[in-house]
């Protein structure tokens, strides 16, 4: 039953003439595009304006970084969704600016004074800041210029930078706030330390990989009083202060509460009874080390053991004896020889292949020391933060990763904000020559005289990150952008730095915004990776700089790659040749609008009434309805990878395969009809654009102005679904399609070229498309039976009847050869998924969706065997 049969119309400026080039080059586009759009203001976002408004920040990019395909993936989804918004009507804010990274520019500027033969130690604190300042101006940054490259629509006026003058102001306002209220606070604890870097380091800052070690069973203890132990640091003995062993066990009951010897020093320490230890595992006895294990420092504290440090900054020994100053390596080999020679060396196992973190920044093995620090007591803040996802304030996309979000935001530990580094914001705090400890905020005047000196430490990067949402508005100042933009309308990032980063936003927002939460959605998304589903790495040779396919493919086929594997939460596998479909996809939507260009298809006045359409002009306006509908759906569920994928086989299968193709025939024959489909073609070509542009916007740019006059696609109206649907001219133009697939497929059979014409007849009467005949014909190559026309196949289809005179027309000899070809590929390819799929080594260690493909290749592999098979049975 036809549904709603008036079509939409719309009018709008004459279609431009079709001066488009041939063929469509990205370079010579883009950049003269992205510029326009910036000095035209496209991209600025006004706090005054009547506008709803709609806001989304940058995840800020490290000043010292570039674009990588991570960023690529990410600005994309980002990008796409503001101009969307845009077009909607909204007042768009993309808050663009990047974070100061603070122990990774500090590395490159001591790298390049390293250069020099000098240390910062050798400028002075003050002096090695500005020198990071001057090449901050100089080199850093570089990623805005490739930020454009990308097409990326952000508010420019707006950038920020963690350590501006306004976001400095802002830490140091929250900081003063949160210490007042005594949720911010110095103690001991253990942390992660670099021994290369000097300072503490964040769970995110260290990576932990497989290293060969060794694992040493000791002897504690003489006799009957001993037990062994097992670790993998046996130099961190020396600051041994009791073993642990568990409650309930058994076997060393006799033993807690007593002391025992503890090799190579002249120390006893006790045994204590701990639920920590674990009896299963090893002898179910542990050493304690609180001052370099984080594990060991809870069970220390639990019973009031010493906190003995054994090591320096720099991760030499310091205590005394034959190990004084040795480095911690050096260190392991001679306490586990010393050892040896006083015969308490159990057992020892060479290589051990055990986890170790290692500094993200110079891969130097991370060690755990108890060190005075700053601290964040989380736990209110922590709460809020939940109850706000909780209380349904702020969603999490995909809805499985609020789980993950409570695991993180309910189990957390207090955070250390402290880092040994000059370059950062430094620790508003002053300490006093009679051990005063006096909190600065912004417009407050720091105590001085003799014996007062400011905190040398400076604060964690994420700490500044964690007030992006409403420190680039101004806060602490009730601006009119802070007003109007705040709180985001959605944060777009991956699922790996949800609490690294997220969460942290959420905690300092809540707090600092009165309760209301930083974002109203967090959309997240998984990790770019190759093709095979391997992390991209350049020790891995698979790295890819995005810049490099920009360049040789266009931004818009890089963009629309990324969207389209974009599954939320999913991780992105990603190959140059996908990007090669793309830039193909690209080119296809440059062809089809010159053709339509060229074939006199406008935007001018209103669409026809229905009746005088054709099936296939109500058809395309049926399905046009229906896409734009599940592109809006797809686009509030953030599933860019299902939009994308609608959007492609709308444009490339619906309007230039068949909508394209059939109005040829009515074009050549003229009239009214063809008036109306070169009217229907501009308006689905049109409407296709604008809802292609978020994800493609330099191609769409340059057509919808060449096809529209319209001023520019950034700016034009999102399409609306106008509510058309004709549900008979769809099953009308489906059984046109079905019957041309069967036939194209059985001349593909026969071995006969696309192009190839070959004589038949048609009776359509029984299928009811006895008017498409032209159109058949012409999609089919078919030309009319002529006389002597003699039927050598016939194929019946949904009704109507195809006969083909194949005589002359086939090389039977020379198409045995090509399908013999085929089939031996089909199966070689057949046996070689089958080996993978057989090898279960392969299964156990291959990703899914790398699975998943083998098997579609193997599933292929059969069906074009069979398929071959028995077209070879029909030759002669």
């Amino acid at each position: 039953m036809t549904q709603n049969t008036q079509p939409p119309g719309t009018t709008g400026p004459a279609s431009a003439p079709a001066d488009l080039p041939t063929q469509y080059t990205p370079a010579d586009v883009e950049g003269k595009l992205y510029e326009r759009w910036v000095e035209r203001g496209y991209f600025a976002a006004h706090a005054k304006s009547d506008k709803e408004p709609y806001t989304i920040v940058i995840p800020p990019p490290n000043v010292t970084g570039s674009l990588h395909l991570g960023h690529a993936f990410e600005h994309t989804l980002i990008d796409a969704l503001t101009r969307r918004k845009r077009m909607q009507g909204y007042e768009t804010l993309w808050q663009p600016g990047m974070d100061h990274a603070g122990i990774a520019t500090q590395n490159v500027v001591e790298r390049e004074l390293a250069k020099e033969g000098m240390s910062r130690h050798d400028l002075g604190r003050e002096a090695f800041v500005e020198r990071v300042w001057r090449w901050k101006a100089e080199s850093g940054g570089q990623i805005a210029g490739q930020m454009r490259r990308l097409g990326d629509g952000v508010d420019w006026s707006r950038e920020r930078f963690t350590m501006d003058e306004g976001l400095s102001r802002a830490v140091r306002t929250i900081f003063k706030r949160l210490h007042d209220d005594g949720l911010i606070y110095r103690a001991e604890r253990i942390i992660n330390w670099c021994p290369r870097c000097l300072t503490a380091i964040s769970d995110i800052e260290v990576e932990y990989q497989e290293d060969d070690g060794e694992l040493v069973s000791i002897r504690y203890g003489e006799g009957e009083d001993s037990l062994v132990v097992a670790t993998t640091r046996a130099e961190t003995m020396l600051g041994d202060t009791a073993v642990a062993v568990h409650p309930d066990d058994p076997r060393y009951a006799h033993l807690v509460g007593r002391e025992i010897t503890l090799p190579l020093t002249d120390r006893t320490i006790p045994v204590v009874a701990d639920p920590h230890v674990d009896p299963e595992f090893g002898t179910g006895a542990v050493k304690v080390t609180p001052a370099h294990d984080p594990n060991d420092f809870e069970i220390g504290r639990r019973h009031g053991l010493p906190q003995l440090t054994v090591m320096d900054e720099q991760a030499a020994i310091t205590v005394h004896g034959p190990f004084l100053g040795l480095d911690r390596l050096e260190a392991r080999s001679a306490v586990v020889g010393a050892l040896r020679a006083e015969g308490r060396v159990v057992d020892e196992k060479r290589p051990y292949r055990h986890s170790v973190g290692h500094c993200s920044r110079c891969k130097t093995t991370v060690e755990p020391r108890l060190s005075p620090q700053w601290w964040v007591k989380v736990a209110p803040l922590a709460r809020a933060a939940g109850d706000a996802v909780r209380e349904g304030r702020v969603t999490i996309h995909p809805k499985d990763m609020a789980s993950r979000y409570f695991e993180w935001v309910d189990n957390m530990h207090d955070w250390c904000i402290s880092r040994q580094l000059w370059w950062g914001h430094r620790i508003p705090v002053w300490f006093g020559p009679d051990g005063e400890i006096v909190c600065v905020g912004p417009d407050e005047e720091p105590p001085t005289g003799e014996g007062w000196h400011q905190e040398t430490d400076v604060l964690d990067t994420w700490f500044s990150s964690a007030l992006w949402p409403f420190s680039t508005l101004g806060w602490p100042e009730r601006t009119e952008s802070l007003a109007a933009f705040y709180p985001n309308s959605v944060l777009v990032t991956g699922y790996d730095i949800l609490f690294f980063w997220v969460v942290r936003m959420m905690m300092f927002g809540t707090y600092a915004m009165d309760g209301v939460p930083p974002f109203r959605e967090v959309a997240l998304h998984g990790m770019v990776r190759d093709q095979f589903g391997k992390k991209m790495s350049k020790s891995f040779g698979n790295a890819v700089d995005p810049l490099d396919w920009m360049d040789t493919y266009g931004s818009d086929a890089v963009r629309f790659t990324l969207a389209r594997g974009a599954n939320p939460g999913v991780d992105v596998p990603i190959g140059e040749d996908w990007v090669q479909a793309s830039r193909n996809f690209a080119n296809k939507i440059w062809n089809a609008t010159r053709f339509a260009l060229l074939n006199g298809a406008t935007v001018e006045g209103p669409l026809p009434p229905a009746d005088e359409l054709s099936p296939a002009d109500r058809w395309i306006l049926s399905r046009l309805g229906a896409v734009v509908a599940e592109v809006d759906a797809y686009y509030e569920d953030y599933q860019f990878a299902k939009l994308s994928d609608a959007l492609f086989h709308f444009a490339w299968d619906e309007v230039f395969d068949w909508y394209v193709e059939l109005s040829k025939t009515t074009f050549a024959a003229g009239g009214a009809p063809a008036d109306a489909a070169r009217r229907v073609l501009g308006e689905v070509l049109d409407t296709t654009l604008r809802l292609l542009h978020p994800v493609v916007p330099f191609v769409t740019e340059e057509l919808w102005t060449t096809l529209t006059g319209g001023e520019s696609v950034v700016v034009a109206a999102w399409p609306t679904d106008p509510g058309f649907r004709d549900a008979d001219a769809e099953r009308e133009i489906e059984a046109v399609k079905q019957l041309v697939t069967e036939v194209r497929r059985f001349r593909a059979d026969q071995g006969l070229q696309p192009g190839q014409r070959v004589p038949a007849s048609l009776d359509l009467s029984g299928s009811g498309l006895a008017a498409h005949e032209e159109a058949v014909r012409a999609l089919l190559r078919l030309t009319a039976p002529g006389e002597g026309f003699s039927a050598t196949a016939t194929l019946p289809v949904g009704g109507a009847t195809v006969a083909l005179d194949l005589s002359g027309a086939i090389d039977y000899e020379a198409e045995r050869k090509r399908l013999t070809k085929d089939l031996a590929a089909a199966e070689k390819e057949l046996a070689q998924t089958g080996a993978k799929l057989g090898n279960d080594s392969f299964l156990a260690k291959a990703p899914d969706h790398v699975v998943d493909r083998i098997r579609t290749r193997q599933e292929t592999a059969r069906a074009d065997i069979e398929r071959i098979t028995a077209q070879l049975a029909r030759l002669p």
